[in-house]
């Protein structure tokens, strides 16, 4: 039997278990709400039943599956900010935010891991795994409420660098088209553009031309799976290193040439009201060492090109 908490108060029943049932799959958590073996204040209820403070839930015993991935906290990431309402990461590219799909402990996994003693973390939102930058997490149920009703809303500015394909010539442009969510026969999950997909608007702005690339500041007005990606890719303008939308020849000769093995995506700008206060709050995280050490070979290599062709 356990007792919910405030910290939990308003929560989905299934999100509840599944972290309190680490390692069950979900469709075991599932199919015990549903039979009746999960039970809260000694009545069934459904899946998405919202719990409250105060609610005694009643937790069969239930089969984890016999492998259990083993697990090293690496959790220890970069705090750009943090108080007992929420925190702010610097996330690195290569990690998801969080796990599935194959990965089996994402960064909300690793926090929770190095922060025992916490009561509750959870995802604001979330970044690709190979886009590096600013990360929320809220820490406590009511914070977590307010960001979201805040991404939602579009009363947040978040702001991202991307080296793209191509040579960015308007220094400010916006795109406005729409996309869609749809899966390839492989069952690999896409977006693409597409009039009957969700408003999607992203407003790019020119940095530095690199000559065959350039360095582009992009700022979300919609918060789509994949928008950035897609609305450049879409724009003729690829991101270096994505490996969905971009071009692999050049993926590839990154990667040889300059030993850049990642995509090129860094969430460096966000700026919103504290979710609990309404304190004005701005962060920023610095470009990775690898997108810095690249940006500064394309530079020479293009000073080294001018010179060439001015003699």
């Amino acid at each position: 039997m356990v007792e919910i908490g405030p910290e939990h108060h308003g929560q989905r029943l299934d999100n509840f278990l599944l972290r309190l049932c680490k390692g069950v799959p979900k469709s075991h958590l599932y199919k015990a709400i549903r039979g009746g073996e999960v039970r809260v204040n000694k009545g069934r209820v459904a899946v998405d039943y919202r719990i409250n403070e105060g609610d005694l839930v009643r937790v069969p015993p239930l089969r984890v599956p016999q492998e259990v991935p083993k697990f090293v906290p690496a959790g220890h990431f970069p705090v750009v900010y943090e108080d007992d309402a929420m925190l702010v990461i610097d996330k690195p590219s290569g990690v998801a935010a969080h796990g599935g799909s194959g990965v089996s402990f994402g960064v909300i996994e690793q926090l929770r891991a190095a922060r025992p003693d916490a009561r509750f973390l959870e995802l604001a939102h979330r970044l690709d795994r190979e886009t590096s930058g600013l990360l929320m997490v809220g820490k406590k149920r009511t914070a977590l409420m307010g960001l979201h009703d805040a991404l939602r809303e579009g009363r947040t500015t978040k702001k991202y660098f991307a080296l793209v394909q191509g040579d960015w010539q308007n220094a400010r442009q916006h795109i406005r088209l729409p996309l869609l969510k749809w899966t390839t026969p492989s069952g690999e999950r896409r977006v693409r553009v597409h009039e009957t997909g969700q408003r999607a608007h992203t407003i790019v702005s020119g940095q530095e031309r690199l000559g065959e690339f350039s360095l582009v500041e992009a700022e979300l007005k919609t918060g789509r799976t994949h928008q950035i990606r897609v609305h450049l890719a879409s724009s003729g303008h690829p991101l270096v290193g994505d490996d969905k939308y971009g071009d692999d020849a050049v993926r590839e000769r990154m990667a040889r040439q300059y030993g850049f093995k990642r995509m090129f995506l860094h969430a460096h700008s966000l700026a919103l009201a504290h979710p609990i206060t309404g304190e004005p709050l701005a962060f920023s995280a610095p470009l990775p060492p690898a997108c810095e050490q690249l940006l500064t070979r394309l530079r020479a290599a293009r000073a080294a090109t001018s010179t060439g062709k001015t003699r």
